[in-house]
């Protein structure tokens, strides 16, 4: 297929796209419960004759397209929403109170159904395996992992793949990645902070965890300020605290909770470890005890092949123009299309979906931020070129 065919049948199937978004959108599922989501993706595919798994990784789908000779790529979108309440002003905002798909992962199962159909409709110009992963569970959940581990790269082994995540401040129609490390290594801290409580008017006769907690905070900025090399990456935010009910009350706990990232899994290593000694020691010199626990799973960077992003990045130029592909700089946020990349080669991009003329100019994570749809079937139309071209590229190989 010519990218000139791919826009234009992307083009012509836009309002069923931006239909899909839109369901997903007012139902926002969070991870591991997208159980509806799973059964419109479930659906949608039958209804377009291609075969699939289902149940993976709990609510995941894998399908399948292609003669089923020769070489096997993958084009994965994630599910999940996030517990945050929409704010936005937009007439299919979320129909369930606190949770919204703030990060895009509607536009991103959107965008791959509409590349399901298209690829569909071109079945007899696959010559090979193309498998669309509908992936639950990256907002923390680790869900790539999670289908990694129940084998969706294997029976045909996937040889590449690759995904789109739309970009609030980036303007539509704009792509941009880059060779090598991408995205942060992440971590999720919880240190609880254990003291001796009692009244507000007799601190003297508690062990205040409060005052140490809000030491603990302060102290580990010095770890980024004073023993980070300064030309590496590293941050550590403490996002979360909770301690005590009434005002003239000391609690006996305090406990803190926040994010480690690394631009390295050696990084993150380092930081949990300093993070932990610091915050054991501030607490023995305050008569307090500290808990320190890291939850859930350590995402690893986001390392994108470098033959990967150069095809990525000429099929993007193909289907947007070569001034709106950009190369850009690592940033600190974390994917979980990690741990594919961990195992194949593969690239991960965004795509702008910013539009200051509808109040599309916040970014991800917060509860006004609106896409410009006009980009959905956009980033169709580079799934679908992304993949018609790399089977070529590992069939010449």
């Amino acid at each position: 297929m010519q990218p000139t065919d791919i826009v234009n049948q992307s083009r012509e199937i836009h309002d069923w796209i931006v239909d899909k978004r839109r369901i997903i959108h007012r139902n926002p599922e969070l991870m591991y419960e997208e159980f509806e989501t799973s059964k419109l993706v479930q659906k949608t595919l039958s209804e377009l004759d291609i075969k699939f798994q289902k149940d993976i990784a709990i609510t995941g789908v894998v399908a399948t397209l292609g003669d089923g000779d020769g070489p096997c790529v993958a084009l994965r979108a994630d599910m999940d929403a996030l517990p945050i309440h929409e704010e936005t002003d937009i007439d299919f905002k979320s129909e369930i109170d606190g949770k919204m798909h703030a990060c895009g992962h509607d536009c991103h199962t959107a965008m791959l159904l509409g590349a399901a159909r298209l690829l569909k409709q071109n079945e007899d110009k696959i010559k090979g395996t193309i498998k669309l992963v509908f992936q639950p569970a990256e907002e923390g959940g680790a869900g790539g992992k999670m289908m990694r581990d129940e084998g969706i790269l294997e029976n045909p082994k996937v040889q590449q793949i690759y995904a789109l995540h739309v970009a609030g401040t980036m303007p539509m129609g704009t792509l941009a990645s880059r060779e090598g490390t991408l995205l942060a290594a992440t971590s999720t801290v919880k240190i609880v902070v254990k003291g001796n409580g009692g009244h507000a008017a007799a601190p003297h006769e508690t062990i205040d965890p409060v005052v140490t907690g809000s030491k603990i905070v302060v102290e580990l900025q010095t770890i980024i300020s004073r023993e980070l090399n300064p030309l590496d990456s590293g941050v550590i935010s403490i996002t979360m605290t909770k301690a005590g009910n009434a005002s003239n009350v000391i609690p006996s706990t305090m406990e803190l909770q926040g994010t480690i990232r690394s631009l390295t899994l050696e990084g993150i290593n380092k930081l949990q470890k300093r993070v932990k000694e610091v915050a054991e020691a501030i607490a023995i010199a305050n008569r307090c005890e500290a808990e320190v626990i890291f939850l859930g799973n350590d995402y690893p960077p986001t390392i994108n092949d470098g033959d990967c992003w150069k095809l990525g990045k000429t099929s993007a130029m193909e289907i947007l123009g070569d001034d709106k592909v950009s190369e850009m700089s690592p940033i600190m946020g974390g994917e979980d299309f990690a741990y594919y990349t961990q195992q194949i080669p593969g690239c991960f991009s965004f795509i702008g979906v910013g539009n200051p003329e509808i109040n599309a100019v916040y970014d991800v994570h917060h509860p006004m931020f609106k896409v410009d749809e006009e980009a959905l079937s956009l980033g169709t139309a580079i799934h679908v070129n992304n993949a018609l071209k790399a089977l070529d590229s590992l069939r010449d190989d």
